[in-house]
């Protein structure tokens, strides 16, 4: 036991309290009816002594207190606090959250198409509003403290990620950065950088789960633990070991599946199946969740990576009868569901699919991805919170911020499309998902468990749940918008000099100092290597630069005189037919053999031959003297041959027929015999070209004559040389590399600015009228919109029109690659669409020429026509049905798409010359599309 304190340790432990309480970090702790953990209260401490913070730690952690205490804090200093995240659901659940917390008339709520409160102290908001702010340098930021960077590892995104870095760049000094992010194994590379660039910051890292996560496999009827139970198992690496019964398992399994049985035939198989499935198999969606059920493993989180798949999972439990709901939970599923769905009109409903939604959710069953209309998104997320909903089937985009922890995860494969193929999924991107097991305050654990597979690894398993390697990368790089929004703030030189800031620059330059320091390690080396080959008798380097440049002379002849036999040999074989005797030089089937097939393939022109199987010239199909028909290649053929005698192939002859081939062949090496060519005639070789080539006759002597070659060291002297040359060789690559990283940044931007000098939206250092207008257009494809408002392509079109061509700029069809041309509404849309097209070629001819690759980030895309005709119909009033049809993709993604289409249409709107009809109409294509499940899908 603790020995009682003194009176006068009481009072010196009473005079701390006091003091702490009385401290912002103090006063803070009492609005929470539990204890900060100690990376929170270490993060609190730094901010309120005026450092900016980096937090680092795992999702479900806790980082967001961090963020609460900054808004705490601007609140107390009479400041403002901007809380930015990288998505609007995020940005709606974290509103709602600092709303309750603080009062509703405090917070605001800023998304790009709904502001609300937008004068509070407090606002929420996207960071793309945050970097837009900025740039036009509204008022609002007046009187800014704090800004919190929710999720900030979104950096490394490549379509968005370059928005982080230039809040983070442009924000003004005197503004408290608050940067939370998920596990990075490089957050002290970039706190470093967050330390230039903002001043003091503070980085705090954790890896604490607060919630202990257990990793488990599912195979068939059993969960087998990932890892070995017994503490401080592990490897000979350090490496937790992996369960041995799962790694006997594996064993097993695979040898049974790749290890065919001598019976054949489908019926074998299909016993081989059954006998399978009684051992060990993928247990079916509908048994997950049962199984998780009875061992008390609910609520779950099933990642698919698979909008269809998600809801493909859910009829299927419905189909197996699965109810994880009593009567009162169903009661208050409904009730909740009607609250929040009564502003859809009825005849909505059935296109939305709300019934069979509506059915899954009164059972506890829900998919989750972003094809759903946002409103359904959100009564699954609110239900989910509740416990209403206890088996969700969700995709990716779920694991990144949005508040819906589960006590379980379920991960059915660890495979996913990446956009162009199907890819392993990283270490970072299974923490991520898994990082959504065990909710803090409610669960002792948190499990997540991988489903048996054929050809399961534990191995890969265990590795990606036992890294922790999930590096921040920059995305970073400039754009058309930025460059005149840059400029016209700071000019050209500045400008440079503030992208050289950038994380990305950062990060090369970082790279760049080792690849330095190997460049001076080689020059000593160098040196060394230097000494050792000097001679005596002479100057060896040039005495080796002659022993180079003969070896080099001779090889350039060798390789000649390899494509000039080569090309004899084929040619050769062109002159072949059906029915020559040859005798075939080289290879397994050397020796005598009778031509079938010429094997020059139809539609050959001027050497060229089509198909894979010809690439390398003829390929002659030959019946050989051991009675084999073989199709022979150029490699067989090393130098040229001829028909030696012919011979009549009978029309009767089958290749396949063991006795034709036989007899064929009795009668080829029977007219060998009698002929008296059964054997080889050995080709003369030619004369070397090297013989007769006057440079290196040139060469050799003067080799010869070199004071050098007489030297008794000159060989050693030599292999110093050597080793000389390729150090030398390697180093002049390492400086090519540092010369393509160093001021890469810059480089790209003195390229926009060129073709923006050359398109007249800069000049020099001054922002023509052009190039302000540009400034106020932000996205992919913000040259091509300000083109098309200078060339006036829109000026004739009206609301739905002009609402159809907006739409090419944001809409990106899910398959890239469709073949099927897009419908496109008639009349002046259409006429505008193609002239669009047309501009974006010209732009896209003008980007090459200046070296922009749109392959790096950089550039324009082409503008995609496909959501033009859904735009144009839902503008127009078409009703939902009709328009759904049209755009061939589910609600939710209509909606977002809608959203963006809305945003765009509103800078479009801001751009155009006052009283213009573009300006005009954008207005009332934003009205036309802002209504029924667009208007009232979600708050943002």
């Amino acid at each position: 036991m603790t020995e009682e304190m003194s009176p006068a340790e009481r009072f010196a432990a009473s005079r701390r309290r006091a003091a702490e309480n009385a401290t912002a970090l103090g006063q803070f702790r009492q609005m929470y009816d539990f204890g900060l953990d100690p990376f929170q209260i270490e993060a609190c401490k730094a901010l309120e002594a005026g450092s900016g913070v980096l937090v680092a730690a795992p999702t479900g952690s806790g980082k967001t207190i961090v963020g609460e205490f900054a808004v705490h804090l601007a609140l107390g200093e009479g400041r403002k606090c901007f809380y930015t995240t990288p998505i609007k659901a995020l940005s709606n659940q974290k509103y709602g959250d600092l709303a309750k917390r603080y009062g509703a008339d405090k917070v605001g709520l800023l998304t790009g198409d709904n502001s609300v409160n937008g004068d509070a102290p407090v606002i929420v908001m996207t960071t793309e509003v945050l970097r837009n702010m900025l740039y036009a340098g509204s008022p609002a930021l007046d009187g800014l403290g704090y800004v919190v960077m929710d999720e900030v590892h979104y950096l490394s995104d490549r379509f968005r990620g370059a928005v982080w870095e230039e809040v983070i760049i442009h924000l003004p000094q005197s503004v408290t950065l608050v940067s939370l992010s998920a596990t990075v194994s490089n957050a002290e590379e970039f706190g470093d950088w967050l330390d230039t660039v903002r001043g003091d910051t503070q980085v705090i890292v954790s890896e604490h789960r607060p919630v202990p996560l257990w990793q488990h496999v599912l195979a068939g009827r059993r969960m087998y633990d990932l890892f070995e139970e017994k503490a401080g198992a592990t490897d000979n690496k350090g490496r937790r070991e992996v369960n041995a019964d799962l790694e006997r398992l594996a064993r097993t399994e695979n040898q049974r599946s790749y290890h065919p049985r001598a019976k054949r035939g489908r019926e074998a198989d299909r016993e081989r199946e059954r006998r399978a499935r009684s051992r060990t198999w993928t247990p079916s969606r509908a048994e997950v969740i049962d199984r998780l059920d009875s061992e008390g493993l609910l609520p779950a989180i099933t990642f698919i990576f698979s909008r269809a798949g998600c809801e493909a999972a859910v009829q299927q439990c419905l189909y197996a009868g699965l109810r994880l709901n009593n009567e009162e939970g169903r009661a208050r599923v409904r009730a909740l569901v009607e609250e929040r769905t009564r502003a859809i009109p009825d005849e909505d409903l059935h296109v939305l699919g709300y019934f069979e939604w509506l059915e899954g959710l009164e059972r506890g069953i829900a998919a989750h991805h972003a094809g759903m209309l946002p409103t359904f998104k959100e009564v699954v997320e609110e239900l989910f919170v509740q416990g209403l909903v206890k088996a969700v089937f969700a995709t990716e985009t779920l694991a990144l911020g949005i508040n819906m922890p589960a006590r379980s995860v379920v991960l059915e494969k660890l495979v996913k499309w990446n956009g162009e193929t199907h890819a392993d999924i990283t270490p970072g991107e299974y923490t991520q998902l898994t990082g959504r097991a065990g909710r803090r305050g409610i669960d002792i654990e948190g499990h997540a468990v991988v489903l048996w597979q054929r050809g399961f690894d534990p191995g890969l398993v265990a590795g990606l749940a036992g890294t922790r390697t999930y590096p921040l990368r920059s995305s970073f790089k400039p754009s058309y918008n930025m460059a005149v929004n840059l400029v016209g703030q700071f000019g050209r030189h500045r400008s440079r000099e503030l992208l050289e800031t950038s994380f990305a620059q950062f990060q090369a330059d970082r790279s760049v100092v080792g690849i330095s320091k190997q460049v001076q390690r080689n020059e000593e080396g160098l040196d060394g290597y230097q000494e050792s080959m000097n001679c005596h008798l002479g100057d060896f380097g040039e005495y080796m630069r002659l022993r180079r440049e003969l070896k080099d002379r001779e090889a350039e002849l060798s390789r000649q005189g390899a494509m000039q036999r080569r090309a004899a040999a084929s040619d050769a074989l062109e002159k072949l037919k059906p029915g020559d005797i040859i005798h075939v030089p080289a290879g397994k089937y050397a020796g005598l053999a009778l031509v079938l097939e010429v094997g020059v393939p139809a539609g050959r022109s001027g050497g060229n031959f089509r198909g894979e199987d010809y690439h390398d010239g003829p390929r002659p199909l030959v019946l050989t003297a051991e009675r084999q028909v073989k199709r022979l290649a150029q490699l067989d053929f090393p130098v040229p041959v001829e028909a030696l005698d012919r011979m009549r192939i009978p029309k009767s002859f089958n290749p396949r027929s063991p006795q034709s081939r036989r007899d064929l062949a009795s009668a080829m090496r029977t007219k060998a015999g009698t002929a008296g060519w059964a054997e080889p005639r050995h080709h003369r070789r030619q004369r070397a070209a090297a013989a007769d080539d006057t440079e290196i006759a040139r060469l050799r002597a003067a080799i010869r004559s070199h004071p050098c070659h007489g030297c008794e060291d000159r060989e050693d002297h030599a292999r110093w040389a050597e080793r000389y040359h390729r150090l030398r060789r390697d180093t002049k690559q390492l400086e090519r590399r540092i010369e393509g990283r160093t001021n890469t940044i810059a480089r790209t931007f003195d390229r926009v600015c060129a073709v923006l000098t050359e398109l007249d939206y800069l000049q020099g250092d001054k922002v023509t009228p052009e190039g302000r207008r540009l400034a106020r257009l932000y996205g992919e494809l913000d040259l091509l919109a300000s083109e098309c408002l200078r060339d006036g392509v829109w000026d004739g079109l009206g609301p739905a029109e002009l609402a159809a061509c907006a739409s090419a700029l944001v809409f990106e069809s899910r398959q890239s690659d469709d073949a099927v041309a897009p419908k496109l509404p008639t009349g002046n849309a259409k006429a505008a669409l193609g002239e669009m097209v047309r501009i974006w070629g010209r732009l896209d001819s003008l980007e090459e020429d200046h070296g922009i690759n749109q392959t790096e980030g950089v550039g324009q895309r082409e503008p995609d026509l496909g959501f033009a005709l859904p735009a144009y119909r839902w503008a127009s009033g078409h009703g939902l049905d009709v328009v759904l049809s049209d755009a061939d993709m589910p609600a939710g993604d209509f909606v977002r798409w809608c959203k963006q289409l809305i945003d765009v249409l509103g800078q479009i709107g801001n751009a155009a010359p006052e009283n213009s009809p573009v300006r005009r109409n954008s207005r009332k294509a934003v009205d036309g599309l802002l209504r029924g499940v667009v208007a009232y899908s979600s708050v943002g």
